[in-house]
């Protein structure tokens, strides 16, 4: 009988040195198995051969093949006869045709302008009114434009987003606050038997349009799409009176220096001055009418604050009014003779902005002469929380399934807005 090797009778007598949960294989010594080698793998050859002046490079470009010690050669670029959209190349920045030396500041859909609503009104030469106006309250109290069983179907609506619509046991944000906004809109939808001139309007989503102005010495643009639009057939009616919009000449901008009131916007030198709308001409709903936001991001960091939103619906209602008032009147800037009202609605599913923005000029240059008016009315809850499963202590149902505080006085706000125009 051999004798065994001194590994093989070390793993034999002390059991506890065995690998792998002690079944019988000895752990890998350093020394008894081999150790791996330190050596870095050489580089490789460079792409390049290095030019210099009066000698010719060696290369193996005539062998066809790798040849060690021969540089290797620099094959001209093969031109095909189309190309193909996975490896084009663009041409340089300064050789497109749409490049202008002067720099744009590009405001779009992901922009968080760093001061929010301050900056917000500062580029877009506005004076900030909270609250709703009187013309929309008066709608949010008239119990004559209340639906039948309001309450009740609001709060079906919630529960069918944030509890019938998904198969998950918690629904994400970006999965039910598409539902609640589409869900109350066509709760509002409902009213066009009672309110027939609810009829000419249409709601498009994924649109995109682009306005370009200039503020003081900034040329400023935004674009891009603006979430869901409402549109209708006639103008909104302007809300402030003659003497209030001859007023606003008193009123001072708000500054904050030392603050670039550009900073967080895209600077870009390849750009399209135009005011598009978004639609063709001789659509038949061309007057905005509100613009529907949704903050849906999962990711916590990747949502708008509250404040940040609120710019972000200020300056794509003011965009949108700014290129409906072009295409009326011209491009020439001048105090508006009927002023142009767009409303906008913001939400994250739970909470809700409400803005309206009256357009009054298109002389944005300087500081001086007629704002323009924001009314906003921030952060109205339409419930405090949803429990998707029962609370249960000690085997009581503490919190039911269902919402929590739910606030009816909100979903009459989204429901003046929605009706403001039609009544």
């Amino acid at each position: 009988m051999a004798l065994a090797s001194g590994p093989s009778m070390r793993a034999l007598v002390s059991p506890g040195l065995l690998g792998l949960g002690g079944y019988g294989v000895p752990r890998r010594g350093a020394y008894e198995w081999g150790v791996r080698s330190t050596r870095k793998p050489e580089p490789p050859p460079l792409d390049r051969v290095y030019e210099i002046p009066g000698l010719e490079p060696i290369t193996y470009e005539g062998k066809m093949h790798f040849m060690p010690g021969l540089a290797r050669p620099v094959f001209p670029r093969w031109d095909q006869d189309w190309t193909h959209p996975r490896f084009r190349r663009s041409p340089p920045i300064y050789e497109q045709p749409l490049y202008k030396d002067q720099v744009c500041h590009i405001f779009h859909h992901r922009c968080r302008l760093l001061e929010g609503v301050k900056q917000a009104l500062w580029l877009t030469k506005s004076k900030l009114i909270e609250g709703l106006p009187e013309k929309v309250l008066s709608l949010v109290d008239d119990q004559r434009n209340l639906i039948e069983n309001q309450d009740e179907r609001v709060l079906n609506v919630i529960s069918h987003a944030r509890l019938w619509h998904s198969t998950e046991d918690i629904p994400k944000r970006e999965t039910y606050c598409p539902v609640i906004v589409d869900s109350l809109i066509q709760l509002c939808k409902s009213q066009i038997l009672k309110h027939p001139y609810l009829a000419r309007r249409i709601s498009a989503k994924n649109y995109a349009f682009s306005t370009t102005w200039n503020r003081e010495s900034i040329l400023l643009q935004v674009r891009g799409s603006g979430g869901t639009r409402l549109s209708a057939k006639d103008p909104l009616p302007p809300i402030a009176s003659r003497e209030e919009v001859e007023a606003t000449k008193n009123h001072v901008l708000e500054t904050f220096y030392p603050i670039s009131p550009t900073i967080n916007l895209q600077e870009c030198n390849v750009y399209d001055v135009k005011d598009d709308t978004g639609f063709r001409e001789g659509y038949p709903f061309p007057y905005p009418h509100t613009l529907y936001f949704l903050e849906a991001a999962n990711v916590r960091t990747r949502r708008f604050p509250p404040d940040q939103l609120r710019a972000k619906m200020i300056l794509f209602a003011f965009g949108s009014a700014l290129a409906q008032a072009r295409h009326t009147y011209g491009y020439d800037p001048k105090v508006l003779e009927q002023p142009v009202v767009v409303q906008s609605v913001g939400t994250d599913g739970r909470v809700f902005q409400f803005l309206v923005l009256q357009l009054n000029t298109t002389d944005l240059a300087s500081n001086e002469g007629i704002k323009n008016l924001v009314w906003v009315d921030s952060d109205q809850l339409l419930y405090q929380h949803f429990w998707c499963r029962p609370v249960i202590k000690k085997k009581v149902v503490v919190e039911p399934v269902g919402p929590v505080s739910f606030q009816p006085e909100t979903f009459k706000k989204f429901l003046a807005v929605y009706l403001h125009g039609a009544v």
